[in-house]
């Protein structure tokens, strides 16, 4: 056992420097997506996602939504799905649990 801590402590810094060398470009890809993904929507993004909730809104009033491609609908349902599925993961994350409140 000693030998084996031994050769792992003389083998770390190389593997750590390894583990540094292979991340970088996926973290900097990683962050470049990230700082323009996820910021918050600006004064000005407001008016396009107005527009966009009446667009749905006359969508589902006329049933143009009926003239969807399957890939399209199909689209819509995944991203839907995702919602839903980050909706239920913040409410666990709030509750501290997956069963009940703490009351």
């Amino acid at each position: 056992m000693a030998q084996f801590v031994h050769n792992l402590a003389a083998k770390a810094p190389a593997l750590v420097n390894a583990a540094v060398t292979y991340s970088k470009s996926g973290l900097a890809t990683f962050w470049h997506y990230a700082m323009v993904e996820l910021v918050p929507p600006t004064p000005a993004e407001i008016p396009t996602a107005t527009q966009s909730l009446k667009k749905i809104d006359k969508s589902a009033q006329t049933g143009s939504f009926k003239q969807l491609t399957v890939k399209e609908a199909l689209l819509n349902g995944l991203v839907a799905t995702e919602v839903w599925i980050w909706f239920y993961v913040g409410e666990i994350i709030g509750k501290r649990g997956i069963i009940g409140y703490n009351v």
